[in-house]
This record gives C-alpha cells, structure tokens and sequence, in this order.
C-alpha cells in the first residue's frame, strides 16, 4: 500500500502541504514528512505568511504570491538533489523561496530581517543563493528553538 499526503492541506491561509512538499525527486519514501515535520512547516508558513502580507503592502498589487520552489526534504530527496547533510529542509524547518531576481531577493531578505527585529522573534536562515547560472532564491529556516540569525549571501555550485 502505497502512503500519501493530503496535498489540499492547509498549512496556513495561503500555504498548502502539497506545495510545501513538491519535488521532482522520484524517491521510494514519497517524500511523506512526520507529524513533527508538519508542525515545524507551519511555524515557517506563519513567517511566509508575514512575509507575502509585507510584501504585498509595499510592493505588490495586494494579492502577489510566494512561490516555494523546495520545502521539507526526506534524506532520499535531499541526497537526489544534492542538499547538504544536516539541512533544515530535512526536518521541514526550511522553504527555498523562488524571486525575480536581485532586486526581490534583497527585497524579501529585508522585509524578513525587519520581521525578526520587529517580532524579536529569530530565524535560522537567511542565504541569499544564486545558481552558477545566474538564477537566484531565497533560502529561508525557522527552527523551534537554537535560531542562530545566519545571513549569508551563497554562490551555490549546483
């Protein structure tokens, strides 16, 4: 028998199960995260969340999205896709956030440095990636506790 997830589920307004688990990694275990995972996604959404309404009130027509281009990983999907060992995405601490470019990037990293400060609440996180091909994303990480506040800006090499 074969386990799957309620792709459907809400993890907050605008964030789903399903999209916070997609990968195009073909893996045995389904990429099928624990009861633990699903709680610490959505403590990330709930930062999402905030971010997308911020964004929307200085940037965006009112409605714009997140896209999430990676969220929780199971070990046989980060290995496929080369994540690092040890990486939040295992535990469903971690969302890696599509941009447009620089400019949203900067604008996103900003908007949740601001979050942080405001909620004085921290984030693990915070790596402004770009692909050796010129693509950019915004790695974001909220554990449940031992925030370290790491910013990086990361030349990735996949």
């Amino acid at each position: 028998m074969e386990v799957t997830i309620n792709k459907q589920a809400r993890l907050s307004e605008h964030f789903t199960l399903g999209e916070m688990c997609k990968t195009s990694a073909k893996t045995a275990d389904g990429n099928i995260p624990s009861h633990v995972h699903i709680e610490n996604l959505k403590r990330l959404c709930g930062w999402l969340e905030m971010l997308r309404d911020e964004w929307n009130k200085r940037y965006g027509e009112g409605n714009d999205p997140i896209f999430i281009n990676s969220g929780y990983r199971s070990e046989a999907v980060n290995k496929a896709v080369g994540g690092v060992k040890g990486s939040n995405h295992l535990t469903g601490c971690a969302a890696d956030i599509r941009v447009a470019g620089m400019e949203q990037l900067v604008r996103y990293a900003t908007i949740l440095l601001d979050i942080s400060d405001e909620s004085q609440e921290d984030f693990d996180e915070l790596l402004l990636e770009r692909s050796p091909k010129g693509g950019y994303w915004l790695h974001f990480a909220v554990r449940p506790s031992d925030n370290r506040r790491k910013v990086r800006l990361i030349q990735s090499l996949r």
